[in-house]
């Protein structure tokens, strides 16, 4: 079992940066891995397969339901944010959007914030490299984000689930646990995205978006539905690898090896690994962790499979930008959350 299982993490890691038609077709190659990896540790059951499916149908659903909002009410929006654009300059223009995203993500919940954001960024029309830049730096600030409320994403709630035998537990528990570490996050991004922002171009991402028709807006919610029915089976595959090896290790170690939630849900891997047991700093290095590897590629996070789906963002292009800026980001918390 170990073996296999270590195997299909090399494969979901290694493959689609090198095969075209697993890049050109992410959804699918990572379902049969999911669902290989749930055979393989013995994982497959009925209830398995129903929770596969129900799990996807909020976010695809919510998906849907955004695209036909924004494509009904594409002239009023583009008024707006032009309107917006013209008062503010472009440095500050990005700023903005990637702080008030990454901080509104736990209240209007992660999903809705990257939607918000694909259609804003498909409005700046600028050269292709800096929006996916954009992109990119905007999906690590929702993904972090979004943890300080239960409603934001997933983790959160589940957090909050497996912690609520502690007193001092409620809505606001995370916030009061990371803020700091969020909102120091969240900065650095948005003054990151500043450098970023690129220049005008007549060829962009935004041709995608405009160009939508229906038979698109579907589509893109049925890849959707399939990814995050493949991460569901990815990680309940990996849980008894999780349960054996990995929930025992120190919070400094169990930092790093949420690296893996790159390309695994991280619900998933909150639900394995937050114990009530634990001191409140352990919870925020594993947190932390869960949360600054989320956005190092497409299938880490939520909001980054719906951007990427929805611009034509390849796992190279990811990559190039989101592995460096991840594996900097954990390492600058590391030293930060060392110190607490």
């Amino acid at each position: 079992m170990l073996i296999g299982l270590l195997t299909i993490l090399a494969l979901v890691f290694i493959l689609p940066f090198f095969l075209k038609k697993i890049e050109h077709n992410l959804e699918i190659f990572l379902f049969v891995m999911g669902v290989a990896a749930a055979y393989i540790s013995g994982q497959f059951t009925s209830h398995l397969a129903r929770e596969a499916l129900q799990e996807p149908v909020s976010i695809s659903l919510a998906v849907l339901v955004f695209g036909l909002l924004f494509k009904w009410s594409r002239k009023p929006f583009d008024r707006f944010i032009h309107w917006t654009q013209k008062k503010l300059s472009l440095e500050i223009f990005v700023f903005c959007l990637i702080f008030i995203l990454g901080s509104l993500s736990s209240l209007i919940t992660a999903i809705i914030a990257s939607l918000v954001l694909v259609e804003v960024i498909s409005c700046l029309t600028l050269d292709r490299k800096h929006e996916v830049d954009l992109v990119i730096i905007a999906c690590f600030a929702i993904g972090i984000g979004a943890v300080l409320t239960p409603i934001g994403e997933p983790l959160s709630t589940l957090a909050i689930a497996k912690l609520k035998s502690w007193p001092d537990v409620d809505f606001w528990y995370l916030f009061r646990l990371l803020k700091w570490e969020v909102l120091g996050a969240l900065l650095a991004l948005s003054v990151l995205s500043i450098f970023f922002h690129g220049k005008k171009a007549e060829q962009s991402l935004e041709a995608k978006v405009r160009d939508e028709n229906y038979f698109q807006i579907f589509l893109r919610a049925g890849k959707i539905y399939l990814f995050v029915m493949a991460l569901v089976f990815l990680g309940q595959g990996f849980k008894p690898l999780i349960d054996r090896y990995v929930i025992p290790l120190s919070g400094d170690i169990l930092y790093w090896i949420n690296i893996s939630s790159a390309v695994l849900d991280n619900a998933t891997l909150t639900v394995a690994e937050v114990s009530p047991a634990m001191h409140p700093l352990q919870i925020k290095k594993l947190l932390m962790g869960l949360l600054l590897a989320g956005g190092m590629l497409i299938p880490g996070n939520i909001p980054n499979i719906i951007a990427a789906s929805k611009l034509g963002i390849k796992s190279k292009e990811w990559a190039r930008l989101g592995v460096p800026l991840g594996l900097i980001l954990m390492v600058l918390f590391f030293f930060i959350l060392e110190r607490k």
